[in-house]
């Protein structure tokens, strides 16, 4: 079975990923990966971890704020400030895909680009 290669994972190899003893799914049936990967430019990925951590700072001080008993109306404004940083991340990051990961997948001819990326957009806008 090792000698057996099939095209069941997005990635490089295009080997399965059991068949390389990685473990690169959480799902409970390994056997068939679907997980598609981006490697970032490396300005891109440093935007986004930036942005990441600012929010992930602004939920530390969220947390603290109840720890100390703060008012309400203060949270609700940082919660508000986060939901506002979380919004700006989707943007960027959907802006980053249009024009990278979407472009690519219609000069190749891979049409169900275009539905994938209406459900990501319905999934965003509820």
């Amino acid at each position: 079975m090792e000698d057996e290669k099939k095209e069941c994972c997005t990635h490089k190899e295009k080997e399965c990923c059991m068949h390389k003893e990685k473990e690169c799914c959480t799902h409970k049936e390994k056997e068939f990966c679907t997980h598609k990967k981006k490697e970032r430019p490396a300005q891109e990925y440093r935007d986004l971890i930036h942005r990441l951590n600012r929010i992930e700072g602004q939920i530390r001080g969220i947390k603290g704020m109840v720890e100390e008993d703060r008012y309400c109306t203060d949270i609700l404004v940082q919660v508000a400030a986060v939901n506002a940083a979380l919004n700006g991340f989707n943007k960027k990051l959907l802006e980053n895909h249009i024009k990278t990961c979407v472009v690519n997948d219609i000069r190749d001819g891979k049409n169900g680009t275009i539905d994938e990326l209406l459900e990501t957009l319905r999934k965003l806008m509820k």
